[in-house]
């Protein structure tokens, strides 16, 4: 009889390298967004992005933001090798036709509070997320609705600034500090937007391109 002599050779499952995830870069030097982004427990580095931020002719405040959100990703992303999400961000704050940037200065900040009061004030807040890979972009769009306290007295203006300086902020009032206490009321879905970047809608964003959030 002739025996036969089976050999089993166990194979071997070689693990496939997974692809490194890409950097994660937000555009703006923005120290409120950066402290923003920083809630969602992600590694991401900061660069700021060359973009001219003069609206265009008869550009509304939200296509304003909008388009800026994507140009600073962009701008960011130009300047990039290697397999990167550029996040962009951009807010427009605006009565009727009257847009009120960073005011810089103390009188300018007064100027655009004493114009504000008793008035109902619409923040967009526009976010952007870019791929450096596909060169596809995708750009979500918060409105905040604010209505400033009517009984506002220009002392009371004038004290508020000295306190809290809010040159840099759109608008001059930092809702996320002391400058709740101007205002009546604030509707929107997202009370993150105010502060300068929707933080719902970029988690949304960063969860469609990959990234492990909750």
């Amino acid at each position: 009889m002739i025996k036969y002599l089976l050999y089993f050779v166990k194979s071997k499952t070689v693990p496939m390298a997974s692809s490194p995830r890409p950097v994660l870069v937000l555009a703006s030097t923005s120290r409120y967004r950066q402290a923003l982004l920083a809630r969602l427990h992600l590694p991401f580095t900061v660069q700021a992005p060359d973009v001219d931020e003069t609206p265009l002719p008869d550009e509304a405040p939200q296509a304003l933001a909008l388009r800026l959100a994507k140009a600073k990703a962009q701008a960011v992303a130009a300047t990039i090798s290697g397999h990167a999400h550029i996040i962009g961000s951009d807010q427009v704050a605006a009565l009727g036709s009257e847009r009120f940037g960073k005011p810089g200065t103390r009188e300018r900040a007064i100027a655009q509070l004493l114009r504000m009061r008793g008035q109902t004030v619409l923040f967009h807040t526009a976010v952007a997320l870019y791929d450096t890979t596909t060169g596809t972009i995708a750009v979500e769009e918060v409105p905040t609705a604010v209505t400033f306290r009517a009984d506002l007295t220009d002392e009371a203006i004038a004290r508020y600034v000295d306190a809290e300086t809010p040159f840099d902020c759109a608008g001059a009032a930092k809702i996320e500090a002391l400058g709740i206490t101007l205002v009546e009321s604030v509707t929107s879905s997202d009370p993150t937007a105010l502060i300068g970047l929707p933080l719902i809608a970029t988690a949304r964003l960063l969860r469609a391109n990959g990234w492990p959030l909750p």
